[in-house]
C-alpha cells in the first residue's frame, strides 16, 4: 500500500512527504512530538506560603499571564481570596476564612473549571505545574520533576523551612491527587544559592554537626533575588555577568543577597529562612543564648519557642501593632513610639546587611529593591538610603515617589550617583513558569 501510494506520489513529492508514506506512524510520532514542543504550555503556578497563596496560569514560557491569584492572611478568620483573569484582569473576592493554603487552592481550581471568565473549562487544559518550595537543602541546587523519590526528599526538607515547605508540599499532594497525569516540577528558593563558597554557608559549629545533619547556610528568595538581579542588568544595560549587585528582598519575610557577576555568594537567611533580617512576625539573627534563656525562665517547650520566634516576634512583637508594615507605619503617624521604633529596627537591620555585603563584594554597581515592601514603600525606601549615601548610594527623592509607578521597573538614585539604586516588581510566578516549561519540556525531546 505505502509503495503504491509513494508511486502515485510520483517524482515531485517532497522528502518528508515521501518519508509520511513509508513510515506513517513513525512520522505521526515525529510529527505529534514537533507540535507538542510548539504548542503554548500552560503552566500553573503554585506559590504557597506561610500565610498566602499565589497563583498564575501563564501561557507560552511565561510570555501571557491568563490567571492572576492572591489568597492572604490563610488560615486566619479574615482570608480571603482575589482571582482575576485577562484581558482585563477584574478581580472578583471569595471567603476562603479559616480554610489552610491547599483548601485555598482546591477552590482555585473549581472556580478555573466554572467560571465563565476562565481561559480553560477543564483541568486537562493544563498542560504543567510549577511550585515554588522555599527549601530543597543539599538535595536540590536545580529544579526537578517531581516524582515518588522527589517527593520523599522533599517530607525530609520540611524541617528547613517549618513555616514554608509543609504547605507547598501539601499542595503538590493536592494537585498530585487532582491531576495525576500532569507533570510537576519544584523551583527551590535555595537553589540560587548552591553557588556560596564554603565560607559563606559554613557555621562555625563542631564539624560533626553539617557532617551528620547539614546544617549550613543555604537561604532563600533565590527565585526572586535571580529574578531581579537579571531585570536590574537590564535596567542598566549591561550583562549580568559584569555587575555585582547588592539585591533586597522585602516583605513579610525578607533576605538581602549578594550577587556578583549574576552568582549568589552570600545571602542573610541561613539554615532556615528564620535567620536574617528583622521580618513581619520572625526575629531574624538573634544572641542565640536568648533562646536558652528564655526556656529556663518560662519553662518553654522546643515548639512553644520555635512559635515565639517565627511567628510572635519581628515587627509584631516589637510594634505590638501588626506584622504588616503598612499599619505600623500609619500607627506610627498616628503617634505609637513602639511602633516607630519597629520601623527604626527595620530600617537600621536593613542598612548594616547592605554595607555587610558592600564589603564583601569586589564591586557593588546596584541596589535592588523589590518584593511588597522594598518595591512600594517610598517612605522606607527614603530612610534605608538616608543612611547610606555616604557609601555612594544617593537617592532620586522625586523618582522615588511611587504615584504612577507601581509596577514599573526603574533607577531611583540621581543621575551621578556611584552606586545605582533600582526599584524591581518581583515576579517569582513568571520564573517558576520558564523553570517548568523547560523542564516539561525536555520530557517531549
Amino acid at each position: 500500500r505505502e509503495r503504491r501510494a509513494l508511486r502515485h506520489a510520483g517524482p515531485q513529492a517532497g522528502s518528508r512527504q515521501v518519508f509520511a508514506i513509508m513510515f506513517p506512524d513513525l512520522f505521526l510520532d515525529i510529527l505529534f512530538t514537533t507540535l507538542k514542543k510548539e504548542m503554548p504550555m500552560r503552566v500553573l503556578v503554585v506559590n504557597a506560603g506561610s500565610s498566602s497563596l499565589k497563583s498564575q496560569l501563564i501561557e507560552t514560557d511565561g510570555k501571557v499571564t491568563l490567571m492572576k491569584c492572591l489568597a492572604e492572611k490563610v488560615g486566619t478568620p479574615s482570608a480571603f481570596m482575589n482571582v482575576s483573569f485577562a484581558p482585563d484582569f477584574q478581580k472578583t473576592t471569595y471567603n476562603v476564612a479559616d480554610m489552610p493554603v491547599q483548601e485555598c487552592l482546591a477552590k482555585l481550581l473549581d472556580i478555573l473549571v466554572d467560571d465563565p471568565e476562565s481561559p480553560i473549562s477543564s483541568l486537562s487544559q493544563i498542560d504543567a505545574i510549577g511550585n515554588r518550595v522555599v527549601a530543597g537543602g543539599e538535595y536540590f541546587t536545580r529544579s526537578v520533576i517531581i516524582d515518588e523519590a522527589v517527593r520523599e526528599k522533599l517530607a525530609i526538607c520540611e524541617e528547613l523551612a517549618p513555616l514554608h515547605n509543609p504547605p507547598a508540599d501539601a499542595c503538590i499532594d493536592l494537585m498530585r491527587e487532582a491531576m495525576p497525569n500532569t507533570p510537576q516540577v519544584a523551583v527551590f528558593d535555595t537553589a540560587f544559592h548552591a553557588t556560596m563558597p564554603a565560607k559563606a554557608y559554613m557555621y562555625p559549629l563542631p564539624r560533626e554537626y553539617y557532617e551528620k545533619y547539614r546544617i549550613r547556610r543555604y537561604g532563600a528568595h533565590g527565585t526572586s533575588h535571580r529574578y531581579a538581579a537579571q531585570q536590574a542588568a537590564n535596567l542598566l544595560g549591561r550583562p549580568l555577568r559584569d555587575l555585582g549587585l547588592i539585591t533586597c528582598h522585602l516583605g513579610n519575610g525578607g533576605s538581602i543577597t549578594a550577587v556578583n557577576h549574576g552568582k549568589s555568594i552570600d545571602t542573610s537567611m541561613g539554615f532556615t529562612p528564620l535567620e536574617g533580617l528583622m521580618m513581619g512576625t520572625r526575629s531574624g539573627s538573634i544572641d542565640p543564648a536568648i533562646v536558652t534563656y528564655l526556656m529556663r525562665r518560662e519553662h518553654k517547650s522546643f515548639d512553644e519557642m520555635d512559635a515565639i520566634l517565627n511567628k510572635e516576634s519581628g515587627i509584631l512583637g516589637v510594634s505590638g501593632v501588626s506584622a504588616d508594615m503598612r499599619d505600623v507605619l500609619a500607627a506610627a503617624a498616628a503617634g505609637n513610639e513602639l511602633a516607630d521604633l519597629a520601623i527604626d529596627m527595620y530600617v537600621y537591620l536593613i542598612q548594616k546587611a547592605i554595607g555587610g555585603y558592600y564589603a564583601a563584594m569586589t564591586r557593588t554597581d546596584a541596589v535592588v529593591m523589590t518584593a511588597g515592601i522594598g518595591e512600594n514603600s517610598a517612605e522606607l525606601r527614603e530612610r534605608i538610603f538616608a543612611g547610606l549615601a555616604h557609601m555612594g548610594m544617593i537617592l532620586d527623592h522625586e523618582r522615588n515617589d511611587v504615584t504612577g509607578q507601581i509596577g514599573v521597573n526603574r533607577i531611583i538614585s540621581i543621575d551621578d550617583s556611584p552606586i545605582k539604586i533600582c526599584v524591581v516588581t518581583t515576579d517569582e510566578e513568571v520564573r517558576i513558569a520558564r523553570e517548568t516549561d523547560n523542564l516539561v519540556g525536555q520530557l517531549h525531546e
